[in-house]
Formats: C-alpha cells, structure tokens, sequence
C-alpha cells in the first residue's frame, strides 16, 4: 500500500494545548501561510447564546486552537447549511450571526461550485467511495450536501441512518460560507475556558456549564 501524500500533524484529541502544539509544529515545519478549517453544517457559527449550538465539541477546539497561530491567513468555510437542523441549531440565528459577522468586516461571502464543474465531480466522486467503504454508517452531512450539488431536493435517501427522519436537501446545502476565523473566535463568548479543556467531555461540560448561565436568544424560523 502507498503512503499518504501528507503526513498527520495533530490527532483525534480534543484537548487544547496538543491540538494547538500539534498545528504549530506544522505551520513551523512546512511554512505553512494560510489555514482553512471546514465544517460540515454551520455549528461553528455558534458563538454560545443561541437556541440550539449543534455538536460544537471539535468545531470549537480547532478554531481556539487555530485562532492562537501567527498564520497571515485564517479562515472557516461551512458547507451544508440546514444539516445541523437535527441537532437543534437554529438556522435563523446562523443568518443572524453571519450578519454580525459582517458589520464585524469578518463575513467573506458565500459561492456554489457548479455541479458539472471539475470541483464537484471530483468531491462527487470522493463521497461516493467514502461511501463504499463506509457501507453500515456512511456520512450524513456529506450525503446531503453531494445530493444538493447533484440538483437533488427534499427528503433524499441515501442511508438506512435517516430513516427516523425527514430531510429537506436544497440548494443552500451546496453553498459555501466563508468568515475569517480570528473574527469567528472573537464572538465565541466561551473561548477562554477552552483553555483549560483536555477531552471532548471537558470540551462538552464547558459548553453546558456556560450555556446554563447565559440569556439564550428564542428560537425563530425563516420566515420566507
């Protein structure tokens, strides 16, 4: 078997100080002069005082972590806007929040690749053999969003895992939000007491623990 093209510089750890070690021996070692993290949804997005914040636990360790590099550039990309409806995010405080974002002047914009051009075809076809060798738990988020770029729409069935549920693909799915990440962690009200974190359920307590205190803001829908 051949070897990655690329080595792994951190790991599935949660804790803060060795994601963030890991990252920095990288961008030292390699020259590294731009870092873009990529969310699958728009969780990320959450700065903590929303109705529903997802499953931030890895979101929010990466960009504390990211958000402490002296790299020139930092940004975050969500795909899937709408996946993270079934783990409570509301999405009207995700448009809420990029605008904020943008009166920040850390709001970049959002673009859709076309599903006939080379970029889509290749991510096309790279989740079509993710899938074949995850045939017993293949990868929701990335199944819807395959399906928007596909011009798909509605309740899609690819896997045996939404079965419970109802979906709803459209075209947002396959867009593409860009914010700049130091921003991003500025309006995380809870960065700080990342600091201290060294596993996904410190990360989780945390986020609990702050979400217990805070004034959340009341769920809303879309109205159009």
């Amino acid at each position: 078997m051949g070897q990655p093209p690329y080595p792994g510089w951190t790991s599935d750890s949660t804790r803060h100080e060795w994601r963030a070690e890991c990252l920095s021996r990288a961008v030292t070692r390699l020259g590294i002069d731009a870092i873009v993290l990529v969310d699958g949804g728009t969780d990320i997005l959450m700065r903590g005082d929303e109705a529903g914040v997802g499953t931030p636990e890895e979101d929010m360790t990466s960009l504390a972590a990211v958000a402490g590099l002296e790299v020139p550039v930092r940004l975050v990309v969500c795909a899937g806007f709408g996946v993270d409806a079934y783990h409570g995010v509301c999405h009207a405080h995700v448009l809420e929040n990029l605008a904020a974002l943008d009166r920040d002047g850390a709001y970049l914009g959002a673009l859709t690749i076309p599903g006939a051009g080379q970029e889509a075809l290749l991510y096309l076809d790279a989740v079509a053999d993710a899938q074949r060798h995850t045939p017993m738990r293949p990868s929701i988020v990335n199944g819807q969003i395959a399906a928007a770029i596909r011009g798909e729409f509605g309740d899609v069935r690819f896997t045996d895992r939404t079965r419970d549920g109802e979906l709803f693909v459209n075209p947002l799915m396959a867009m593409y939000f860009t914010v700049d990440l130091p921003g991003l962690a500025r309006r995380l009200l809870y960065l700080d007491r990342l600091a201290d974190t060294d596993t996904q359920y410190e990360v989780r307590a945390v986020i609990e623990w702050f979400r217990r205190d805070v004034q959340r803001r009341a769920r809303r829908s879309i109205p159009h």
